[in-house]
């Protein structure tokens, strides 16, 4: 696609945008109302693509994809008639006789960019927001992921007025013509790298974004934990959709009191989970592609092998493989895995284990496990995430109720629920002021007004 049609097309939904019928209530509730009944009648085709794409099993496609968009359409649509009413807020008496308004209005036209790993999640659930928050949208989706983008041009045109919501498929060409595009909003998910590009090209036109990133997600485990339930935690967490999710556990800080019992628990109840042989269980994934497989395969190589190792490019399949005797220094603790393999560190006390983490940039997501909870408080308080979960992993994603998103070098804003309507929504300060009156303080010559100003504010 070139640049006069990209240009033509954001025109378009501009024009759409500035007719008003973006912002009806009602057109936003049949909108979304009309993208849940396409989700529910294609989802088997989404399935079916993501197994195609990446190896996803029916149970994962659902709880990481369509499942959570499906309930991001519905906490919407129960909730929509309330946030878009204006919010009436108090003045002080020296506005008198006013009142002020906070109008919940919607941006324009955005931009949502995003990944290969989770497709369909990652590319309807903002678009949930933006519908909801009353703008128009253009999708671009990963080529990564080149069944699920083809789908979601197909889900898209199906439900959607091109000059409302619109989908433009490409690789890095379409993504650098589409950020040399003005728009009035970018939501991005996707690694650092690129995140710094789209921040980069939306300050050319102060435009303000969302960039949902990732980062080396730890996972702290203390002495005095459940260690059944500890390990299958871990293991559900580091393994779902092959590791690829950006609040994966990236890698296990343990107490070395538990680390030969915690290891051998992980082994054990990952091979419960996929068996033997995992390249012919069909709960357990694959990796995207050969680019991304030669990568993880590079990090292979240090530390001592516990369990895995396996690897078959064609297949694309890189087993469950964790890797002890880590200290820090290698490359595989240098960036975002991405991927199933898990590195694990030992540490005496935890003050060093939380120092590790202070020296990296803030993560994702940051996992603890203890039964202590003056310890639960105490890692809460000194360490900073996007998110996380005390005695779990990745569940804090899933909730509208929970707004999600980074800090730092993890990301810039939140989203789903009512945080997906804030991030596309301005909020618009109003004073309204009446004729009944005017008060003569405000005005020149002050005189000695000053005194009477400090009281009324």
């Amino acid at each position: 696609m070139d640049k006069k049609h990209i240009s033509r097309l954001i025109n378009k939904q501009r024009e759409f945008f500035s007719a008003g019928k973006a912002r009806d209530p009602a057109f936003r509730i049949g909108q979304l109302n009309a993208l849940r009944k396409t989700v529910v009648d294609n989802e088997q085709k989404i399935f079916d693509a993501l197994q195609r794409d990446l190896g996803k099993p029916a149970f994962e496609s659902h709880g990481g994809e369509t499942g959570i968009v499906i309930h991001e359409i519905d906490y919407a649509l129960r909730h929509l008639k309330t946030w878009v009413k204006p919010k009436r807020v108090s003045l002080p008496l020296a506005y008198f006789p006013s009142k002020s308004y906070i109008i919940p209005e919607p941006y324009g036209v955005a931009l949502i960019m995003g990944p290969w790993n989770f497709p369909f999640q990652l590319m309807l659930a903002p678009l949930v927001g933006a519908i909801a928050s009353g703008n128009c949208a253009l999708l671009k989706p990963s080529l990564a992921a080149p069944e699920c983008s083809r789908l979601m041009t197909e889900i898209i045109t199906e439900c959607f007025d091109p000059a409302y919501i619109s989908l433009i498929e490409g690789g890095a060409e379409t993504a650098q013509m589409l950020l040399e595009e003005r728009f009035d909003y970018i939501f991005f998910t996707g690694g650092s790298a690129a995140g710094r590009i789209v921040m980069t090209a939306a300050a050319k036109n102060l435009t303000p974004v969302t960039l949902e990133l990732g980062g080396k997600n730890p996972c702290i485990v203390d002495a005095d934990t459940h260690l059944e339930y500890t390990a299958r935690r871990i293991v559900w967490g580091k393994f779902f959709s092959a590791g690829q999710s950006c609040v994966a556990v990236d890698y296990l800080l343990v107490d070395k009191q538990i680390k030969e019992q915690l290891v051998a628990r992980i082994v054990q109840f990952t091979r419960d989970c996929y068996g033997p042989d995992p390249s012919s269980c069909p709960d357990y994934g694959r990796i995207v592609n050969e680019t991304h497989f030669d990568h993880l395969s590079g990090l292979l190589g240090c530390g001592s092998l516990v369990m895995g190792g396996q690897m078959d490019r064609a297949m694309r399949y890189i087993a469950p493989t964790i890797i002890e005797g880590i200290t820090g220094v290698e490359p595989i603790m240098q960036d975002e895995i991405f991927g199933p393999l898990l590195p694990i560190i030992e540490y005496k006390d935890l003050s060093r284990a939380l120092e590790f983490v202070h020296n990296r940039p803030k993560p994702l997501a940051l996992y603890f496990f203890s039964r202590n909870k003056q310890l639960q408080d105490r890692v809460l308080r000194e360490t900073s995430s996007g998110g996380g979960c005390i005695n779990d992993t990745v569940i804090h994603e899933t909730s509208t109720r929970l707004p999600f998103g980074g800090e730092g070098a993890s990301g810039i804003g939140k989203y789903h629920g009512k945080a997906s309507f804030d991030t596309f929504t301005h909020e618009r300060s109003i004073v309204k002021s009446s004729f009944l009156m005017d008060n003569p303080l405000r005005y020149p010559p002050y005189k000695n007004h000053l005194k009477w100003l400090k009281n009324f504010f």
